[in-house]
């Protein structure tokens, strides 16, 4: 495929996300939460593990511990027993724990609605930070980009190869779309990757958006 210069590819990127919008509407958070408290809390829980495992755990340990008053109170322990089934549970008990003491110490139990304040809680990098913006405050900063977001956008080639972390695609990412759409980025592409443009075996011949992808032929021939 010859460059693309950057109207040409704003413009590539405009068609997908109509027809994103068109398959998956807004999209929907895979992890259940009440709360932005509850949703950092799981987004940093689903760090290499599913969103289905965390699903699972959550309710236990909002049963155990209801407010961010009463997990910051828990013992490293009590946390580790909820939550050892989606693993790195010893660095993830310390980050849950850090992150509710210091809830309920600067913020009143909840989390700021400010994407820099976030990236100061525990556990909170920008991915997380940028989940918590979009999907609890519904005030977008940003692209969540996880494997599946960092994987598209590559195949997609929205970015170049030298694109090699999550911070430099994002940058990609926000340079194409206009930040009204950055809201729904992460929502419709998850859903994508898992049923489409999937890191083995992606569906290509079935994909909606294939005469759009220049990775299409080459993945399609293998």
């Amino acid at each position: 495929m010859p460059r693309e210069l950057m109207a040409q590819k704003r413009q590539r990127a405009a068609q997908i996300e109509d027809r994103m919008f068109d398959y998956y509407g807004e999209g929907a958070c895979s992890l259940d939460y009440d709360d932005p408290f509850r949703l950092t809390v799981s987004v940093v829980l689903s760090a290499q593990c599913t969103d289905a495992a965390v699903n699972k755990v959550t309710p236990s340990l909002w049963e155990r511990f209801p407010t961010p008053a009463d997990l910051a109170a828990a013992s490293l322990e009590e946390i580790e027993e909820i939550i050892r089934p989606l693993g790195f549970y010893h660095a993830k008990a310390t980050k849950l724990k850090g992150l509710a003491q210091m809830s309920v110490a600067e913020y009143g139990g909840s989390v700021p609605h400010d994407i820099d304040e976030l990236q100061r809680l525990p556990g909170v990098g920008r991915k997380t930070a940028n989940c918590v913006m979009c999907e609890a405050f519904r005030d977008p900063q940003g692209i969540a980009v996880d494997t599946h977001v960092f994987r598209i956008a590559h195949r997609l080639k929205f970015c170049g190869p030298a694109a090699k972390t999550p911070e430099k695609v994002e940058d990609a990412l926000l340079r194409l779309y206009p930040q009204e759409q950055w809201l729904y980025i992460n929502h419709q592409w998850v859903h994508f990757g898992r049923e489409f443009c999937r890191a083995k075996k992606p569906r290509c011949s079935e994909c909606f958006i294939s005469d759009l992808c220049p990775s299409f032929p080459e993945k399609d021939s293998v």
